[in-house]
């Protein structure tokens, strides 16, 4: 992995080039800065395709989530934050929420979600991947490099 260069940075350094996401995240896992190379699933309250997709190596790699800004039910938990880890994911920008927020804070992993709440979500395998996914301003398109830190989460092109 390249050396870490701050989101601020960044965007002084490329500016309007650079995609900054509109969406203020909240910070779930050990890890408040992660970068890597995006990988996208599109998905509305059915998170079976994205464990399909964090049960595959992950090293250098984020996965962004368009979740459709639900806030009805968790994309993500424990157990699934602890699978991307151990599989060497990088980190995870959901547009979404998450759950299991105590702990996720100790688990090897960056995840940026738009909040919590405690509800399943449900298990139907619908959803694609691989297709670019927008969200807050920004196109995610897979290959393309994110980085986030505390300051927000940015794009940089192809």
């Amino acid at each position: 992995m390249t050396e870490f260069i701050p989101t601020a940075d960044l965007y002084d350094l490329h500016e309007e080039a650079l995609g900054s996401c509109d969406l203020q995240f909240r910070q779930f896992g050990a890890r408040s800065r992660f970068q890597g190379e995006v990988v996208t699933v599109r998905a509305h309250e059915d998170n079976s395709l994205l464990r399909e997709v964090l049960s595959q190596p992950g090293h250098g790699k984020v996965v962004v989530l368009d979740a459709s800004g639900s806030l009805h039910c968790a994309m993500m938990g424990d157990q699934m934050a602890a699978l991307a880890a151990g599989n060497g994911w990088e980190g995870a920008v959901i547009n979404g929420v998450v759950r299991d927020a105590v702990a996720l804070a100790s688990i090897d992993i960056g995840i940026k979600a738009l909040g919590t709440n405690p509800r399943k979500s449900r298990k139907g395998g619908t959803g694609e991947t691989g297709v670019p996914v927008g969200f807050g301003g920004v196109t995610f398109t897979p290959g393309a490099t994110v980085v986030s830190d505390e300051d927000g989460v940015v794009v940089l092109p192809r």
